[in-house]
């Protein structure tokens, strides 16, 4: 008779349990040591912890509509990247309207987007500022506005981001309701064009880019 044809002896009933615990409690040292902290960024036993395994674990990601609601939150624009900065000198509330208030605005195509920030230096008070943000279509002849207000109010500063709802003139209605001068600092980012003096947007004849001494040739204030 061969090795091969000898009876197998069964495993004694002490030792089979033996193996069977100890190969329980290896699979629950597994579970709890290693595949919680690991999957379910759960660690019973502080041994993810002191391993490294917690750093396995990641919430799931969560996929967004980039494009919900027909609006596309990522663009290309045909016009260069800019950036302006704006002194616009203001005359006190008894210099007249022509001096102390004034519009400026910047030309926008349809869903391009401008970033702004805008100080008042010469006033402490900000019921002594006002301003109105808004924008508008250059209407043809026999046609009428479309005309949109987004925010105005009594303010020294105001810092945001703007998307054109159309092609058209977007800004600022700036008004000095103090009696002292006062000065409004804009800087300008995004897509958009500077409108030439006297153009509709800029009838005040304010020039970007300079100290505000020469930012509006035409303006005279008594000393």
């Amino acid at each position: 008779m061969s090795l091969n044809d000898q009876p197998t002896r069964p495993m004694r009933k002490g030792p089979l349990i033996a193996a069977t615990l100890g190969a329980l409690l290896i699979a629950v040292l597994i579970v709890l040591g290693a595949i919680l902290p690991a999957e379910f960024n759960r660690d019973p036993l502080g041994l993810g912890r002191h391993s490294g395994l917690s750093r396995l674990w990641a919430p799931d990601d969560k996929t967004v509509d980039a494009n919900a609601g027909g609006v596309a939150r990522a663009r290309e624009y045909d016009i260069a990247f800019r950036s302006d900065v704006v002194e616009i000198p203001l005359g006190g509330f008894l210099d007249g309207a022509d001096k102390s208030q004034l519009e400026y605005k910047v030309r926008m195509a349809k869903d391009a987007t401008l970033t702004y920030a805008w100080e008042v230096t010469g006033l402490s008070d900000a019921r002594d500022f006002q301003f109105d943000q808004h924008g508008h279509t250059l209407a043809k002849a026999g046609e009428g506005m479309t005309v949109a207000t987004y925010r105005k109010g009594n303010a020294l500063k105001q810092q945001g981001a703007l998307t054109s709802p159309f092609a058209g003139i977007q800004g600022w209605q700036f008004t000095n309701l103090g009696d002292g001068r006062a000065m409004v600092r804009l800087r300008l980012a995004g897509f958009y064009e500077l409108i030439p003096a006297g153009q509709p947007g800029n009838e005040a004849g304010v020039v970007a880019n300079v100290p505000a001494a020469q930012a509006r040739p035409g303006l005279s204030l008594a000393p």
